[in-house]
């Protein structure tokens, strides 16, 4: 399209410049001069132009080679008279150039700028549009003080048009920010801008007043002159048109938005919870159809494995739940398959295993303990070596990430991204401010009160004077971009400090002026701040370090909500002030030092000024670069009580909760406090052995690794426990068996279980060590080899303490203080105690859990459940907010808080250019660059277009460009100068250097390679002033890799990597960051692909890579792959434990599929949890996840290993007896020792304990407890694992062999009242079945 209109345009442009030079290159018979000559010069230095009313008089040689560069059209033919003399020539060029420095790169402008300038100065018929004013008598002749220049409001505006869009690239601000004055470009139109042109009072560099006056016909004897003006997308003087970023009439058409992506809605209704929904109903429909309408056939015998088996079967006849039919002792049973005799095998061996080495162990109490101890202390001594990573990086991104490896990148080339040091101060209490000014009456915000803006200044100055007395000041740690060696070293006034005073040079003088304007009104601080705010480019602006404040970061809250940054932002509006306080920052760590030191006086300094000197009308927050970690090492210990009362209550039920009361006298007997202490110690010498293990390896540890794994270890070690003991209180010890022979049969009875529920969670962990991200890799292994040490210590060192406690028990002596014995004598050895807990399990809760109508109502309560748990999960949200990551009293929560309140602008973002483009090739300049001769797509105009589309691609700001200001800056004769003893460097404000002799060649009038490698270094080490103010060294000065790598021209620098630097729209939310990086990745792929593209049609083999930075990424790159990454590791865990389950189980698909079932619906259930509970999915909560599972694991396979071995009648009988014996167990194991412990971890100060451990522990331990106890054994009933046929053969040769007797499998009485006990209790249940 703009090419279209270039063509169409073309003959035109030929003509009007035609007639041009006929109308001003040629004297005219009417027209004469009206000045020639300088009398005198202004205060400035700037000449004044003598009166002089005669005919053009002819121009030396020279004046017509400065003019023949910006007016061709005077320098026509031989004879040259103009009304300028050689002197004013030069005096013209000097002045034009300045105006070149910003509007060069934008050749159409420049040349339509250029022809009044041409005409206003040397046109031999000035006095046909040029009225004079006022003069003034100097020695030399009247001098023209003051004059009208007469301009068609066409040439006007088309000028305008076609300059208003031009950028400066070192700053991402446009020229007329600068060329408008106080307007700045946001406010500025054709009419202002001419107006500061000729403003001799407001522009320095105007030598007496010139009055442009735009008018469309003659206006008494003056006819505006007809200058030719063409649109910004046109071509002129055979070069090129301007470029995208500086004429939008120039950019390509962008392809068409994609679509949003709209949410999954079906009929106006979610469309996941609308499928879950139906699947729910048509479930639940065909289970009760199932139950209530189908039975099992006649001939089903339910617990035998059989191919055709079914709990449910539509047949005519018989019961649900029918018992089998009693098979006498020689009755056959249909022969075994493979797997079932590997099974029956495996549970025998493992059985067998146990028993020997159980006894083994009780026998020699005392020797496995002390081999215990040395193991515990040769490991545990490797916690000497731990290192505990408290870097926020280190933690949460993998080393080999590409986020971290780009930071790296990032560090090494450029050093890291400043040290920021912020205060927000906002008002309290104060009202608006009313300003009245000739154009009508301005509302400022509360924090322009002047009172409120002096004690802003006040605190500014004491954070400036931190330091001064010993020598640590600012000026030592500072970012002073200005300073150079040529400088001397940086003071404090040189460091930079974004804030509002720096409109005023931190001068309160200037900030107290006040004069009113010709209506009467007053104009003060107010006035300037408006002024300044619309241009901080304004020399009159600019803050002491010499560089602009720009007015989104100095201010805060002027936004109102859904509005976006924009350059007609009503700063004015602002409710806080923000001082922000540049730091250096190294990738060398050791350099950072002081920097940190001064950060500490920074907070302790405002901590102090908060307490005792803050006025009533002042708010403030504040933060250092080092404020985070300091306040996360604080969190850590300020919890440390929190998780100690935690642990010591779980600690106290753990040692109460294991003995029994039988009677009072016996109490102190009969209780297991010294056991169950030694459990604890066990499960915290498990935690040590596996600190210590990895400290001599080298992983290093996290403060979640400390807080959490024990918690984890707890809630398994000490559910091994309670069931080893229980079983053991309600297993009699046998005639002729000794306690080890005792101890050593309830192991065997236990150990599988205790094996396959340790061995399950270890893989889980060790396989979730998989993982990426450091933390989670680093939990994980820990607690795997935790649960494992925990493990091998509790089948050998507490089944020594467990001997030890019952040989104590036994001879009648007190616990804990075990060297004195009870006054009763009484022997309770062979007494069986199920306790009340067991008791309650037996007697009540499981006959009324299983009853039809109870287990059908479960199963449907559940199925709903999860399928609500499914239809909200996709709609958890990621992330982690930061303000949850700091405790409630910490001053950086504050701040976070504010930060969201009231920060306008975005965080910077670079793209960065890596190796091997050769940059003093015309072709790679073309790739990069923005202006004119640069290609169409190239990496300037594609990051100028994202900022056109801040809403998609989060790019608020265009980049900036070294590559555009240096070329601009080599084709001005004052910018580049060298020492002429040793041609280095030498700034270009020293005159006494020599001027750089840059070859510009081609069309692009660009350097040749040669200049390119020898003044590229020149460039970033000029700093600007007015006169250079494309000079590099502010802006780039660390923007820019290149090396001296010639040897035969060690003067000549090869370019290495930079960068291009943008600005992020504001963030605010986590969902922002991380769609950020993901936009900022999808555009920097383009620029990879369009680098290489162009670079292979070169024929080139160079690859190069475009990547984007910015200092969050490395923090939220994690949520792009949250699901994929939580999907992972959860599928990882639970395929660990369906394996483990599976063989340890002896080859059982069922239990295997069983176990796995209950579990996923557990984690699933949980993230409905943190849909409803506001939990957000990020790395802390994977890692309870994670952990969710391994919890899960206990809930589940004790529960299914005691029904596998269960050898009663049918599924119902078979899941009754497993709830029987494990329920009360696994209910006291872990919900109540867990329960007690979360309640207290909701009164700490850490945020992410309330959050992250209070609300889903509670959830893991409650979901945990319902579904392991209600809705497994319901599940069991239905679907459970059939009875192996081999182990029931193996139970009936062993009845047949030594008659009623307990087994691995099923424990009957030898008594025959316990034989008619569970006679009856079978009977029962089938009645209470059928009822």
């Amino acid at each position: 399209m703009a090419s279209t209109l270039h063509l169409h345009l073309l003959p035109l442009a030929l003509l009007a410049a035609a007639a041009f030079s006929l109308q001003i290159g040629l004297a005219s018979s009417e027209g004469h001069c009206i000045w020639y000559g300088e009398c005198s010069k202004n205060a400035l230095g700037k000449g004044r132009n003598c009166v002089y009313n005669g005919p053009a008089k002819p121009l030396e040689p020279e004046g017509q080679e400065i003019l023949r560069e910006f007016c061709p059209e005077l320098v026509q033919g031989n004879d040259v008279r103009t009304c300028c003399s050689l002197n004013q020539t030069k005096e013209f060029s000097s002045n034009i150039k300045i105006a070149a420095n910003f509007l060069k790169r934008c050749p159409t402008c420049m040349d339509n700028f250029a022809h009044h300038l041409c005409a206003m100065t040397c046109s031999p018929h000035q006095s046909d549009f040029i009225e004079v004013v006022k003069t003034e008598p100097s020695p030399n002749g009247d001098a023209i003080t003051s004059m009208n220049v007469y301009l068609t409001k066409k040439y006007m505006v088309g000028v305008f048009d076609s300059c208003k869009q031009v950028q400066m690239p070192s700053t991402g601000q446009f020229a007329m920010d600068i060329m408008c004055g106080s307007w700045g470009a946001s406010r500025c139109t054709a009419d202002r801008w001419f107006e500061y042109l000729g403003d001799a009072k407001e522009n320095l560099y105007v030598p007496f007043q010139i009055t442009y006056k735009g008018v469309d016909g003659p206006v008494g004897n003056y006819t505006p002159v007809k200058l030719p003006v063409f649109p910004c997308s046109v071509s002129v003087n055979n070069g090129t048109a301007c470029s995208c970023l500086d004429c939008e009439a120039s950019c390509p058409v962008p392809p068409p938005k994609p679509p949003a992506p709209a949410p999954f809605v079906v009929a106006g209704l979610d469309g996941y919870a609308l499928i879950m929904l139906l699947v729910f109903i048509l479930g639940s429909l065909l289970f009760l159809g199932g139950v209530f309408c189908c039975t099992p056939s006649a001939n089903n015998t339910v617990g035998i494995a059989s191919d055709t088996e079914q709990e449910l079967s539509c047949a005519p006849t018989g019961g649900i739940d029918q018992p089998d039919r009693v098979e006498s002792e020689d009755s056959p049973l249909p022969p075994s398959t493979l797997l079932e005799r590997l099974g029956a095998n495996t549970e025998s061996k493992l059985e067998e295993f146990f028993k020997w080495w159980g006894t083994f162990c009780a026998e020699r109490p005392w020797l496995v303990l002390f081999f215990g101890l040395c193991v515990v202390t040769a490991l545990g001594h490797g916690i000497k070596y731990m290192k505990v990573t408290t870097d926020p990086v280190e933690l949460w991104a993998s080393p080999n990430s590409r986020a971290r490896l780009e930071r790296q990148y990032f560090d090494s080339h450029f050093e890291p991204f400043y040290r920021t040091e912020m205060a927000i101060i906002k008002a309290v209490g104060l009202p608006d401010i009313v300003h009245n000014t000739s154009s009508g009456p301005i509302t400022f915000g509360p924090v322009f009160n002047k009172t409120f803006m002096k004690t802003v200044f006040d605190l500014q100055e004491k954070i400036k004077a931190i330091g001064q007395s010993d020598g640590t000041g600012l000026e030592h740690v500072c970012f002073a971009p200005l300073t150079s060696p040529f400088s001397g070293p940086p003071q404090t006034e040189s460091c930079v400090i974004q804030s509002v005073w720096g409109y005023y040079q931190d001068d309160m003088e200037i900030f107290d002026e006040s004069e009113e304007d010709p209506l009467g009104f007053e104009i003060n601080y107010l006035d300037h701040f408006k002024a300044c705010s619309q241009n901080p480019y304004n020399p009159n602006c600019l803050a002491p370090y010499g560089g602009p404040v720009d007015p989104a970061v100095a201010l805060g809250g002027f936004l109102q909500p859904g509005e976006v940054l924009s350059k007609e932002a009503n700063y004015e509006k602002a409710t806080a002030i923000i001082l922000t306080f540049i730091v250096n920052n190294y990738h060398n760590k050791t350099k950072t030092a002081p920097a940190m030191e001064w950060e500490k006086k920074f907070i302790d300094l405002l901590k102090n000024w908060t307490k005792t000197e803050m006025p009533p009308y002042m708010d403030i927050a504040f933060t250092s670069e080092r404020s985070i970690e300091d306040e996360l090492y604080r969190e850590s210990q300020s919890d440390v009580m929190t998780i100690l009362v935690s642990y010591i209550i779980m600690f106290a039920y753990i040692a109460i909760s294991l003995g029994q009361l039988n009677s009072c006298s016996r109490l102190l007997i009969d209780s297991k406090i010294t056991l169950g202490l030694g459990g604890v110690f066990i499960v915290l010498a498990s935690v040590a052995c596996s600190v210590g293990l990895f400290g001599f390896i080298g992983l290093p540890a996290t403060l979640i690794i400390i807080e959490v794994i024990p918690f984890l270890v707890l809630a398994v070690g000490v559910d091994n426990i309670f069931i080893l003991v229980q079983t053991h209180q309600r297993e009699a010890r046998r005639a002729n068996e000794t306690v080890a022979e005792h101890i050593g049969r309830t192991l065997g009875q236990v150990g599988p279980s205790m094996l396959l529920t340790s061995v399950s969670e270890s893989c889980c962990f060790f396989l979730g060590g998989l993982s990426d991200m450091p933390a989670v890799r680093a939990f994980a292994l820990y607690a795997g080899m935790a649960l494992l040490i925990d493990f091998l210590l509790q089948i050998t060192s507490f089944v020594s303490l467990l001997a030890l406690d019952t040989l104590r028990q036994n001879s009648n002596r007190y616990d804990i203080f075990c060297c004195m014995r009870g006054d009763k004598r009484e022997t309770a050895v062979d007494d069986v105690s199920d306790g009340m807990l067991f008791k309650f399990f037996k007697s009540i809760y499981a006959p009324f859990l299983m009853t039809k109508t109870v287990r059908a109502g479960v199963m449907v309560v559940f199925f709903g459940w999860l399928c609500s748990s499914i239809a909200v999960a996709p709609h958890i949200e990621i992330g982690l907010d930061q303000e949850l990551s700091m405790p409630h009293d910490s001053h950086v929560l504050k701040y976070f808080k504010d930060l969201k309140s009231y920060l306008n602008i975005g965080p910077p973002v670079y793209f960065v250019v890596g190796e091997g483009l050769d940059y003093s090739q015309t072709e790679s300049q073309n790739l990069l660059c923005g202006g004119q001769y640069c290609n169409s797509d190239s990496v300037s105009t594609q990051l100028y277009l994202a900022s056109q589309s801040g809403a998609e691609t989060y790019i608020g700001r265009p980049s900036s460009s070294w590559i555009d200001d240096f070329m601009d800056w080599s084709s001005i004769d004052e910018c580049c100068r060298y020492f002429p003893n040793n041609s280095s460097f030498c700034p270009h404000s020293d005159r006494n250097c020599s001027k750089c002799e840059i070859v510009l060649t081609g069309k692009e009038n660009r350097p040749n390679a040669t200049g390119f490698q020898m003044y590229t270094p020149f460039f970033l080490q000029d700093n600007p002033d007015s006169s250079c103010a494309k000079a590099g060294h502010a802006a780039y000065g660390q923007g820019v890799n290149y090396d001296y790598k010639d040897r035969k021209n060690p003067k000549l620098a090869t370019i290495g990597a930079s960068y291009f630097n943008a600005f992020h729209t504001v963030l605010k939310t986590s969902q922002d960051y991380y769609e950020a990086l993901r936009a900022a990745r999808k555009i920097s792929a383009n620029l990879t692909e369009m680098i290489n593209t162009n670079l292979r049609k070169q024929g080139k083999n160079e690859t190069v890579t475009v990547f984007p930075y910015s200092v969050f990424y490395v923090f939220y790159e994690q949520y792009l792959t949250m699901w994929p990454d939580t999907l992972k590791s959860m599928g990882i865990s639970v395929l660990a434990i369906f394996v483990v389950t599976f063989l340890l189980m002896g080859f059982d698909t069922f239990s295997s599929l069983v176990v796995v079932i209950t579990i996923t619906m557990i984690v699933v259930n949980i993230g409905g949890l943190m849909y409803w509970w506001n939990i957000t999915l990020n790395a802390v909560s994977l890692v309870n996840l994670v952990m969710a599972v391994g919890i899960a694991v206990e809930f589940c396979s004790h529960l299914v290993h005691s029904f596998s071995v269960s050898v009663e009648g049918t599924r119902l009988l078979r899941a009754t007896d497993a709830l029987t014996k494990m329920g009360s167990s696994v209910f006291s194991g872990i919900t109540l020792t867990k329960f007690g412990g979360i309640i207290v971890l909701g009164f700490a100060k850490s945020q992410i304990f309330q959050v992250f451990y209070f609300r889903m522990y509670l959830g893991i331990v409650l979901f945990g407890a319902a579904h392991g106890l209600i809705f497994l054994p319901v599940l069991l009933s239905y679907i459970g694992s059939p009875m192996n046929r081999e182990k029931l053969a193996n139970h009936k040769r062993a009845m047949s062999l030594k008659g009623v007797q307990e087994t691995s499998l099923t424990r009957v009485s030898i008594e025959e009242q316990e034989d008619t006990y569970y006679n009856r209790r079978h009977n029962k249940l089938l009645t209470l079945v059928d009822n």
